[in-house]
């Protein structure tokens, strides 16, 4: 069938066209992806608490910590290799793989023998790794397909509902640890499979599409996301062969952007990521919160988080990214300033008569301040690390700048476990950490300001 000619390109149609029901059905199944992984990370948090009460295993902090950074190391592994695999073979296709890989090694994650903390710890590497890869290819692939102005908040909201994954994880672990055990729970996080349904209605990002030359195919894409015939598509931008450009060349052409990239997530990720993964085992064994309570903490942190990043995805088209990120940075490091001093700010209300809350709670207060806003300018980080990068390399970009900074999943966990060693967990092991996890917070916020603004910039301008 003949095209009909029109006067404006697809791209200026795609920003003047409403949101239609196939786009927010592609930003739907993204945002569940994004729940349902991210559930099986935060679970294992729960999981570790259960098996440090578990008389079968002999799991102390050291271990734990080294548990609890497979998933970043698998992170930082995903994130450079699926961000090159999705910009060679398609958002589409990675994404798939992701959820795949995600089910089968959290499957096995579930037959750890008893004490096999090593088995746990490799199992975790290759979930982390699946990861690592959803975080830089769902991005790029709602990036791709949503109108220009609203991009911020379309791409944001993929990340945004994230901290439903720990709500999930805490629902579960209230109400399913005990019966299920913690094998169980594991074997919950096999739950994703569901997706691979959804995928089949959703086609390949038109404009990765168009960087590969296939212009039909590309045209179908934009007339799905527009609910259009595909003879009513506007004219496609030109095609320019352009080879794949090597690691070393693509660090040589965008330096600025990949050190504000890598060291901007490093920041953000370090103090809100040992948040996540150590702050059910701090509560419990630190703060003498029940395992129960904690879950009902967690369900309350999780809540604050998601409205941290619905509120950042909304303000970063207002006021921008880089100043979002920027108070959001600000906010954070207070937040983890208030967890450090938790000891020494019920000190001094018990001073002054104020015995209203106790340690504990303070602390508490602390890390859910840093992670509604810290944790929750994660809605933006990786859509505004995207927009730095041309499309044809976005999510290799992407993924090599955020993969260096997911290294904070690594040392963060295993700083933490250091500090505390072999010793029984007591109140005052959170004032060094947090105080440092506030500096580093602050630094992201500064960095994120050396950035060109995208807001309301059309991708292919950048």
């Amino acid at each position: 069938m003949q095209s009909v000619k029109i006067d404006i390109t697809s791209i200026q149609q795609l920003d003047l066209a409403p949101l239609t029901k196939n786009q927010k059905s592609l930003i739907c199944m993204v945002i569940m992806g994004n729940i349902l992984e991210f559930f099986d990370l935060f679970l294992v948090g729960f999981v570790i608490t259960l098996l440090m009460q578990d008389q079968q295993w002999s799991l102390n902090a050291i271990q734990s910590g080294f548990i609890l950074a497979g998933a970043g190391l698998g992170t930082v592994i995903g994130a450079i290799a699926w961000g090159w695999l999705a910009d060679k073979y398609g958002r589409k296709k990675s994404f798939i793989s992701c959820i795949l890989m995600l089910v089968i090694f959290t499957g096995l994650s579930a037959l750890t023998p008893a004490n096999g903390w090593v088995f746990l710890s490799i199992m975790r590497i290759c979930v982390g790794i699946a990861v690592g890869g959803l975080n830089v290819t769902s991005v790029p692939y709602v990036q791709e397909f949503v109108p220009s102005k609203k991009r911020g908040l379309f791409a944001g909201l993929t990340s945004a509902f994230i901290p439903l994954g720990l709500f999930l994880g805490s629902l579960t672990t209230l109400y399913l640890a005990e019966p299920l055990g913690w094998r169980g729970l594991l074997m919950i996080g096999c739950i994703p499979v569901v997706l691979l349904a959804w995928t089949k209605f959703i086609p390949e990002s038109p404009r990765y599409l168009v960087s590969k030359g296939r212009f039909q195919n590309a045209r179908e894409a934009y007339a799905w996301a527009m609910n259009i015939p595909v003879t009513k598509v506007g004219h496609l931008p030109e095609y320019v062969s352009t080879p794949k450009p090597s690691y070393l060349k693509i660090i040589k052409d965008y330096p600025k952007q990949l050190t504000i990239v890598a060291i901007g997530s490093f920041c953000f990720i370090f103090g809100s990521f040992v948040i996540q993964s150590w702050g059910q085992v701090l509560l419990n064994k630190s703060f003498h919160f029940s395992v129960h309570m904690v879950a009902n903490l967690f369900m309350i942190l999780s809540l604050g988080d998601l409205v941290g990043r619905l509120l950042s995805a909304w303000v970063s088209d207002y006021l921008g990214r880089r100043w979002t990120l920027f108070v959001c940075g600000l906010i954070g490091a207070l937040g983890c300033t208030i967890a450090a001093l938790s000891m020494q700010i019920t000190t001094i209300m018990h001073f002054f008569s104020l015995n209203i809350a106790s340690s504990g709670w303070i602390f508490f207060v602390g890390i859910f301040i840093a992670m509604m806003f810290g944790d929750g300018a994660f809605s933006i980080i990786n859509v505004f690390g995207g927009e730095m990068f041309p499309n044809h390399i976005r999510s290799t970009c992407l993924g090599l700048g955020y993969g260096v900074g997911a290294t904070a999943k690594i040392i963060g966990p295993i700083f933490l476990g250091a500090i505390i060693g072999s010793e029984k967990l007591s109140e005052d092991v959170v004032l060094v950490p947090f105080l440092i996890f506030a500096f580093i917070f602050f630094i992201g916020s500064i960095v994120y300001l050396f950035a060109r603004e995208t807001r309301n910039i059309q991708l292919e301008d950048i």
